[in-house]
């Protein structure tokens, strides 16, 4: 599982571009590292032993960011929400510290999945919080006006304890892709903050150019 976030984690930031990076919970994944942002921070809700990242850390509440609105282009959440108070007002603290145009990247547990159902049971699932379904999170986003670009699942095998029946169940890998595409025990979401009434305005120049290179007709009063 942490190998395929990894991949996914490192997919989705190293076009991320921008000046201001956050990753906002579980500094055990070093989820920007692939970003090559100049700043980049990491913001917990307790102090980590050793996380062992290189960057500054804040310690803040989730639902309440020491960020200004509009300063950060490009903020992750790797299993974020599962272990916030209020996953909502969490993701509304993210669309404030937003630029116009930032990135967002959510990965989850899916509850619609075998694993799911296990930590639902109460059998050999870590502790992930309160799992929020893909398509919950999809309609949050769309709510605070963002645009889901891109989502994906992975991790359809079942949790199981020897590295033998691990490589023997990997054609659910494959398939599940293809045929189970919301059964996936994880889910990467990724979309873009919209500012309703912003338009791209073409430069003035390129606009006097066409003025001039216009054929205006005249007529005269006395001409037939």
């Amino acid at each position: 599982m942490l190998a395929w976030e990894q991949k996914h984690f490192d997919r989705a930031v190293s076009d991320a571009f921008g000046f201001h990076a956050l990753q906002l919970g579980l500094p055990q994944c070093d989820a920007l590292g692939a970003n090559r942002m100049p700043h980049k921070f990491l913001a917990c809700d307790s102090s980590p032993s050793d996380y062992g990242l290189d960057r500054p850390l804040f310690l803040t509440n989730y639902e309440a960011l020491p960020f200004s609105d509009a300063s950060l282009d490009l903020i992750v959440l790797p299993h974020t929400l599962e272990l916030s108070f209020d996953p909502h007002a969490t993701l509304r603290e993210v669309e404030r510290v937003l630029v116009p145009e930032g990135r967002v990247v959510i990965a989850g547990m899916e509850p619609f999945s075998l694993w799911g159902v296990s930590k639902g049971l109460g059998r050999g699932v870590p502790e992930f919080g309160d799992l929020i379904s893909q398509r919950r999170i999809r309609d949050w986003l769309k709510l605070l006006s963002f645009e889901v670009d891109h989502h994906t699942s992975g991790c359809f095998r079942p949790m199981l304890r020897t590295e033998r029946w691990l490589q023997r169940m990997r054609w659910m890998d494959t398939l599940g892709s293809r045929w189970w595409p919301f059964s996936g025990a994880i889910y990467f979401v990724q979309a873009v903050k919209r500012v309703r009434g912003m338009r791209l305005i073409s430069p003035i120049w390129k606009k006097s150019q066409q003025r001039a290179a216009a054929t205006v007709t005249t007529a005269s009063k006395g001409m037939e």
